[in-house]
């Protein structure tokens, strides 16, 4: 064992020593912390208040037919009937199926520009990604409406015409037909969230180590070997993240949905073709003129949602822990 030397009047490093803060630095370090904390917990609060103040105003409807609320799908005003199971159902089935068209397409725009593009592509396609993110849910709504509706329910028809006759598959595209419908919803909202997963995931894979890439290469991997076995392990907590906040939006969004979902009474069906209603179209469309139990119960869906929301997101972060445990081999 050598001794290490250190010439005279040099202290020896030690590489754990904090720096020692004078009064002033220490001070300032302290009312840092302290706007931190309470910046973190103002936005715990605004959640807490969110909660309450909608709970609050939706409890007579919880109260009076929590039951009927919840787990029938009758929804008539005039004879007080307040089933919200058919929008719950809209809502899930329409954001089921936006995540179905844009986790793949948004993953895949993400690898291109990260691992594909060269740099002279990579720039305008990621400020045409983000332009697109910033456009007006209402545009793409009046664009679904007098665009996309009436040519596609030519295809729908087509569609129907040729899976309708298969067992179990042909009830999902069974008639009736309308390009007014939960499909069309769907593919509206997965155009909306893409921007929105294929940022985050961007930036997701962009921390991956060069040296973890450089070595699946230096093994003889191919380009997707590569991504497969150190991009996607190392992303993989970052990208169920990205897809949850698309979700989020997917789930919540209003004015889109409500000019091209059909706005049909409340039904609970199979088939994708149809019209249908959504928790946040229909408080939209009938807020304006609710009161009493009406108004509540127009809240109380916003209060399920807001529930459905947080239990989505805190799914999401067991699985993101999880992954990460997984990845460093707990």
């Amino acid at each position: 064992m050598t001794a290490v030397l250190t010439p005279p009047g040099v202290e020896p490093h030690h590489p754990e020593r904090q720096p020692q803060l004078t009064g002033k630095k220490r001070r300032a370090d302290k009312v840092f912390t302290v706007i931190a904390l309470l910046a973190g917990l103002s936005v715990l609060a605004i959640l807490v208040l969110i909660a309450y103040s909608t709970t609050k105003e939706a409890w007579p409807i919880f109260r009076d037919k929590a039951g009927e609320f919840l787990f029938t799908k009758r929804w008539a005003p005039n004879e007080g009937k307040f089933g919200g199971l058919g929008f719950i159902y809209g809502t899930v089935l329409t954001s089921v199926i936006a995540l179905i068209f844009a986790v793949p397409v948004s993953i895949g725009i993400a690898l291109f520009m990260t691992e594909v593009a060269p740099p002279w592509l990579k720039r305008p396609v990621v400020g045409l990604i983000d332009l697109l993110a910033v456009v007006p849910s209402v545009v793409f709504g009046l664009w679904g409406v007098l665009v996309l509706a009436e040519p596609i329910s030519g295809f729908y028809q087509h569609v129907s015409d040729i899976l309708s006759p298969i067992p179990l598959i042909g009830r999902l595209f069974a008639e009736p037909v309308n390009g007014r419908s939960f499909f069309t919803a769907g593919i509206i909202l997965a155009i909306m969230i893409v921007p929105i997963i294929t940022s985050l995931t961007r930036e997701v894979i962009d921390t991956t180590p060069t040296t973890e890439k450089e070595a699946a290469y230096g093994l003889g991997a191919t380009r997707w070997e590569m991504i497969r076995g150190s991009v996607f392990p190392h992303s993989k907590g970052g990208i169920v993240g990205a897809i949850t906040l698309g979700l989020g939006r997917a789930m919540g969004e209003t004015i889109a949905v409500a000019l091209i979902i059909g706005s049909a009474p409340s039904v609970i069906t199979a088939k994708l073709f149809s019209p249908g209603y959504s928790m946040p179209s229909v408080i939209a469309n009938e807020f304006g003129e609710s009161s009493g139990l009406w108004q509540s119960a127009l809240i109380g869906l916003g209060v399920v949602l807001f529930g459905i929301t947080i239990a989505v997101n805190l799914a999401a972060n067991g699985l993101v822990r999880r992954s990460i445990k997984n990845s460093r081999g707990a």
